[in-house]
């Protein structure tokens, strides 16, 4: 598989992610408020793209070794949604949320500016690294399925 094949495999994860997130988000928001519903939608989008991705891109993952396209595919996604994560949290109010959750659980702290700064940084190195393994897998796992429901047909010689 070449580059350009793998950056066109990842476009189309995004953007199938997105197709399938946010309408999901919308219809889900009502019955189960906007938290629950954003990350049901966030979940069912990250299982169901790459199954799709790899059942469309089944004959360019089959045509090279299968494990080492899909590897290559799932790494380069997973870091660019480890880096939307980390922008994500950068740009929301982010860092509030963090002081508050960590004062309701150690009300009687009194931490240093430089202690903050390192607890809001552990906070948000801990959630881009378990987003990142958890993309890695599912990713993955996903891909190999979707490229498995469509075998390869054999040119007639």
């Amino acid at each position: 598989m070449k580059f350009g094949d793998v950056v066109t495999a990842i476009a189309s994860l995004t953007v199938i992610m997105v197709f399938i997130s946010g309408p999901l988000t919308l219809v889900l928001t009502p019955a189960l408020g906007k938290f629950n519903a954003f990350e049901l939608s966030g979940f069912v989008s990250f299982i169901l793209s790459p199954l799709i991705v790899g059942y469309i891109f089944a004959r360019q993952i089959w045509e090279e070794n299968r494990t080492r396209t899909i590897a290559k595919i799932t790494v380069i996604f997973t870091v660019l949604v480890m880096l939307i994560i980390l922008m994500e949290n950068a740009t929301v109010e982010y860092a509030p949320m963090v002081r508050a959750d960590y004062l309701k659980a150690n009300p009687t702290a009194t931490p240093s500016e430089f202690d903050w700064y390192n607890i809001e940084l552990m906070a948000i190195s801990s959630e881009v690294f378990l987003s990142g393994v958890f993309m890695l897998a599912i990713t993955f796992i996903g891909l190999y399925i979707g490229s498995m429901l469509k075998k390869p047909t054999k040119s007639p010689k």
